[in-house]
Parts: C-alpha cells; sequence; structure tokens
C-alpha cells in the first residue's frame, strides 16, 4: 500500500530544506595503486547509509562475482564503475560520489594512482578543499604518495589528512604508524603543507573510519568521519575582493541590461563601485537579481545577475571587480602548466586560453623547465609530454584580467584548448604577469600599413606557399614574384632554405624546432605586410597550426595559403637535392614525408596539382587570382 504524497510532502519539504542549508565539503583520496583508496570511500558510502536497496543487493552481487574479499562485501565495487578498472582492481577515471552526515555534504573524488593518470588526479583536484591521501602501512611512504602531494599542494590544497591504511595487516603497531606519520611531515614541510591530520584506519575492517577502533587504543585522535564533519572548509575566495566573471548579457528587452555569472570571490552590495576588466571601465552597483528575487548583497558562490548604474560596454568574458581592488590585466605571464594532451606542448604553437568566462589566443614562450614530481627536481626540456608539468612563459593575443591562482583558482586557473580539435589540451595556474608586459608598451606611429601600400600603388599580402619538400614551391613562387617584378610590384620572397642561413639559423628539424621556425617567419611576413609589401613565403610548414598562427597575425584578405600538392612517390622520384634518399638511409632525421608528418591544407585559397600542372602555369593561376582579390588590376596596377 503506498502513502499519500500529501502526507510526505510536509516530511519532504522538511528534509530538503535541512540538507540545502548544510554545508558542502569537497575531497579527494589519492595516494598509490592498491593503497585502498576505492575501499575507503566505498566503506565511507555503506557507513553513512546513503544507498539504495538496489545498490546493495548489486554489490552483494559483484562482490560474490567480482571481489576480492572472499564473498564478503568487497566495497571498493561502489567506486570502481569501468570495466576496465574491476578487471584490473585499479581506478582509472575520476569517481565522484556524494553522501550526507548529519552536519554536512560530501562531494568525494576517488583519483588514480598511477603516474599516466596525473591528469585525471589534477582534474579530481582541481576542485577540492581537502585531500586524503592513503599510505599502505606495509609499505610507508612512497614515490606515488610525494607526486601526489606535491600535486596537492600545487593545486592549492592546504589540509591534508594522511590516513595510514591497512594497519589490521600490521597487528595494528602504533610505532609502525608514528614512522609513517614523520616521513610525511618531514617531506610535506619541503612542499608546504603544514596543516596535517594522521589518521590510523582500516578501510576494509571499517578501524577509525566511522568509529574509534577497539584496536588501536594509542591513538586518541578523531576518526575520519568526525574530521571530516567538522573541519572548517577552505574557501579563500570567500576573503579575497568581489570578483564575478561575466557569462552572459540579458537584455531581454530595451529597458533592462542585466550582466550574469558567478561570485567566484568576495561579495558585492547595492551601491558598491565596480570596474570592468580588462577596459577598466568603472560604475556603481544599481540592482542585484538572485534569480527572480531582487537582493542587497551577494556572496560567493551565487550566481547573480548586477544591473549598473551606467549604460557602458560589457560583454562575456569579462570581470566584473572591486574597484577599489581590481584584478591586474597582462598579455604576458609566467604559469605553470600541466599538459593533458597525447601530443606533446610544442612552445610557438598557438593554443586558445580559457580562464572564467574568457577565451583568448595564447602562445606559450620556450619552456623554462619542467618538473620532476617524485624527486622536486627542475629539468631543462623544450616541450612537455603527457602528464608532465613544466614553468612556462605564455603571452594571449588580447588583455586577460586574472589573480594570481594562491589567492584565487577562479581567475587563476586556466584551460588550453588545441585550436583544431577543441580538444583540452592543458591546465594550468597563473603566478603573475611577466615584468616585461608593464614595460614594453605598442609605440604609436603616424604612417601606418594602408598609407604605405598606397605608396607603393598595391595591397599588401603574404602568398604563402606550402607543401613537401621537391613539391616545387621554391620554383612556383620565384616565378610568380618575377611577373609582379615586371608589373612593378614590390614584393620579397621568403624562402624556407635562405632563412635558415641567418634569422635560424640556431633551429634543427625537431617538431619543436619546426614549430619556432614558422612562429619567427610568420612574424616577419607580418612586419613586411605592414610595410606595404607583398610577401611570398616559402615553406613545407608542415603543421596546420603553425599555418594558422600565420593566417591569425594578418588581416581579413591578406593571407593566402597556396597548396603545391606533390606526391611524395614524385617528389621523391624527383628528389633535386638527394634529401629523401639520405632521409631512407637514415642519415636525416625529422624528414617530412618519411619520419616527420606532413598536414596538408584543408581548405586553401589556391591547389595546385603539379602532376598536371606546369610551374609556369601555376604562377599564372596564381597571378589571375590576385587580380581576382584586387592586388593587382588587369593591367597590373593597383588602384586603393
Amino acid at each position: 500500500m503506498s502513502a499519500d504524497p500529501q502526507t510526505l510532502s510536509p516530511e519532504l519539504d522538511a528534509w530538503l530544506a535541512a540538507q540545502a542549508h548544510k554545508d558542502l565539503l569537497r575531497f579527494i583520496t589519492c595516494g598509490s595503486v592498491d593503497d585502498g583508496k576505492s575501499t575507503l570511500i566505498g566503506r565511507l558510502l555503506y557507513e553513512s547509509q546513503v544507498l539504495f536497496e538496489d545498490q546493495l543487493a548489486a554489490l552483494e552481487h559483484d562482490s560474490r562475482r567480482l571481489g576480492t574479499q572472499g564473498g564478503a562485501l568487497d566495497f571498493a565495487l561502489l567506486v570502481d564503475g569501468l570495466a576496465a578498472e574491476r578487471e584490473q582492481g585499479i581506478t582509472i577515471d575520476v569517481a565522484y560520489r556524494f553522501f550526507a552526515t548529519e552536519h554536512r555534504k560530501f562531494i568525494v573524488a576517488d583519483t588514480p594512482g598511477h603516474e599516466q593518470y596525473t591528469r585525471n588526479m589534477v582534474t579530481g583536484a582541481s576542485t577540492a578543499e581537502l585531500a586524503v591521501i592513503l599510505v599502505d602501512a606495509r609499505k610507508g611512504v612512497l614515490t606515488q604518495t610525494r607526486r601526489h602531494s606535491y600535486l596537492v599542494s600545487l593545486l592549492g590544497i592546504r589540509r591534508v589528512v594522511l590516513a595510514v591504511n591497512k594497519m589490521d595487516l600490521v597487528d595494528y603497531q602504533e610505532t609502525v604508524f608514528r614512522r609513517i606519520e614523520q616521513d610525511y611531515r618531514d617531506f610535506s614541510a619541503q612542499i608546504g603543507l603544514t596543516d596535517i591530520v594522521a589518521i590510523p584506519l582500516s578501510a576494509l575492517r571499517g578501524d577509525n573510519v566511522i568509529s574509534p577502533s577497539a584496536h588501536m587504543s594509542w591513538y586518541t585522535g578523531p576518526t575520519l568521519m568526525a574530521h571530516l564533519d567538522r573541519v572548517p572548509p577552505t574557501r579563500p575566495s570567500s576573503t579575497v575582493a568581489f570578483r564575478m566573471p561575466v557569462q552572459w548579457v540579458n537584455r531581454p528587452n530595451q529597458e533592462f541590461r542585466g550582466y550574469a555569472g558567478l561570485v567566484v570571490g568576495g561579495s558585492v552590495r547595492v551601491g558598491d563601485p565596480l570596474v570592468v576588466l580588462p577596459a577598466g571601465v568603472r560604475s556603481r552597483v544599481a540592482r542585484i537579481l538572485l534569480g527572480d528575487r531582487e537582493a542587497q548583497q551577494a556572496t560567493t558562490g551565487q550566481s547573480v545577475t548586477l544591473v549598473l548604474e551606467d549604460h557602458i560596454d560589457v560583454s562575456r568574458g569579462d570581470l566584473l571587480a572591486a574597484a577599489d581592488a581590481p584584478a591586474a590585466v597582462s598579455e604576458l605571464f609566467e604559469a605553470t602548466v600541466v599538459w593533458m594532451g597525447e601530443e606533446p606542448m610544442l612552445p610557438g604553437r598557438p593554443y586558445l586560453l580559457k580562464c572564467g568566462t574568457r577565451t583568448v589566443a595564447a602562445t606559450i614562450a620556450p619552456l623554462k623547465h619542467k618538473i620532476n614530481v617524485n624527486t622536486l627536481e627542475k629539468l631543462a626540456a623544450r616541450q612537455l609530454e603527457l602528464n608532465e608539468i613544466g614553468l612556462v612563459h605564455l603571452s594571449t593575443e588580447a588583455p586577460l584580467a586574472f589573480d594570481p591562482y594562491e589567492e584565487n583558482r577562479d581567475t587563476g586557473g586556466f584551460i588550453l584548448i588545441d585550436r583544431i580539435s577543441n580538444g583540452t589540451v592543458g591546465a594550468g595556474l597563473l603566478h603573475g604577469a611577466l615584468r616585461r608586459a608593464q614595460d614594453v608598451h605598442w609605440q604609436a606611429l603616424d604612417i601606418n600599413q594602408a598609407a604605405r601600400s598606397a605608396q607603393k600603388h598595391q595591397k599588401a599580402c603574404v602568398l604563402w606557399f606550402t607543401g613537401l619538400s621537391g613539391a616545387g614551391k621554391s620554383t612556383i613562387a620565384n616565378l610568380v614574384e618575377k611577373r609582379l617584378y615586371a608589373l612593378g610590384r614590390h614584393t620579397y620572397l621568403l624562402d624556407g632554405d635562405n632563412v635558415r642561413h641567418g634569422l635560424c639559423r640556431d633551429l634543427g628539424f625537431t617538431d619543436v624546432d619546426r614549430v619556432e621556425n614558422i612562429r619567427r617567419v610568420a612574424e616577419v611576413a607580418r612586419l613586411m605586410t605592414d610595410a606595404g609589401l607583398i610577401v611570398l613565403v616559402s615553406f613545407i610548414s608542415p603543421f596546420r597550426a603553425e599555418r594558422r598562427l600565420a593566417r591569425s597575425l594578418l588581416g581579413p584578405g591578406e593571407f593566402c595559403e597556396i597548396f603545391i600538392d606533390t606526391p611524395i612517390e614524385e617528389a621523391e622520384r624527383r628528389d633535386p637535392k638527394g634529401l629523401y634518399r639520405r632521409a631512407r638511409a637514415g642519415e636525416i632525421r625529422n624528414f617530412t614525408g618519411i619520419d616527420s608528418p606532413y598536414e596538408p591544407p584543408e581548405n586553401p585559397e589556391i591547389h595546385i596539382d603539379t602532376r598536371d600542372t606546369r610551374a609556369e602555369q601555376a604562377a599564372e593561376q596564381i597571378i589571375r587570382y590576385l587580380r581576382r582579390i584586387g592586388v593587382i588590376d588587369l593591367d597590373g596596377v593597383f588602384i586603393p
């Protein structure tokens, strides 16, 4: 017989109201493989009585079929949801679970212990306020323990529970626990972790998890659950100045303009002065809306709509900040990056950087160093591989408002996005603006590109020739320049081999060097275009990302990608310089088309297949295109 919903409604409402007012603590568990992280979380879920009957039935069934406890309940199975995890008995993905006690709500992330899943752990730790670091009492502090502790410190988690697990397997000896605790405190002091509570426990047996252990009367501290229940949450963002990234400009009609977003720092009241960053325009708060309700104040963690007194230009991605304590604004930064992409991080390659609600194009300068998170040693490196961490300098194409990550995670943390695949390839922490960002400024000039182009009676642009070695790029580019010169055009040809004798003589042919090679040439081509020239660039330029960077440096209609399409078999047959033969013999490494990839253009302005087009015909095709887009008219004369 079912109960009348009307009779349950008051009780349900009361329960929901009680839950809504409970504090929320986010924490992670981490440690070496088989330290018992999943078992501990499973025990917490089981003991807190948040499991439904069907979940308990499934746990009993899975424990008999897949468990490692001889048919007894295997609490790890509550968390290890992936089939691969259950088969291997390890955690691969980040598993999030919710549970609650009388005093507090919890969201716990079970993060992987393996080194190759560092990026997964970083994801889980990015929103946590406390870390439970497990150590197997039989093994003590391991390399993985130090690795995870360093990552916890790096990501701004300051409260740590050292959970010395599997005490039942060492006969609950106090000396074992005290030795591990001291070893860990000695190490953690080196990385700035000082708020540490050490608890001896057995997740499998339940000792000191929920209730005090009868086997460890020598321990007088709190149980794990008691400590989690009463530890004050660490929310530094609530004590800093007001910050709200604008998520959406709400303009339902001509009478209302509101700026919606999540308050990620401090608080704001009606009448408070604000500054819009990065523009620096000031106003005051006229109204605060929490949903459809007016409020006098908004604090950290609330989603609000702010109405300002003045009608000023505010867009998605801008940061509303306290006028008396604004965030910093810069285009050059020092940052720590955790690399998450399968392909390595290449300095000089353009990425998208997303910080808060703002997305800007960004480029990483040469890597300062990478960090061996096992030893904390700083190592010289030219690129970052998957799961590696390094200190970098990066530049953005537009100003970015930010706070150092140590002060505010939301305005100091960022992700890097691949511009072609749109996949997240890195996560980072902004430490501060580089000094030269304040010392180096754009100098205003009276003579601009338009004036220089008009003087030369032409439209400046870049003709970017790309293709395999031996495709005929230089030959065709040379013929095009001769035609333009005969027509009275002002040109310059940047050829790959010639540039490597001077500007790029210090670069080799690794992927990192190729990226830097094209970055330099693209910047030179931009300067020459600014001088009013028609610039011909003949480079293999094997990667789409760098060709896209070159295009992004120029204005609309100023970049023409010309794909000289020659199959590698034909290019190798020609082999005018003997390079393919030497590459096949192993004398040349990282040769495009042999042991280094070439990414052909997807939508070039001009596509020339040299199998059925002679060099002279290709040059004429390019000249016709330039006439069609207005670089030269039919008589070879450009009229600005």
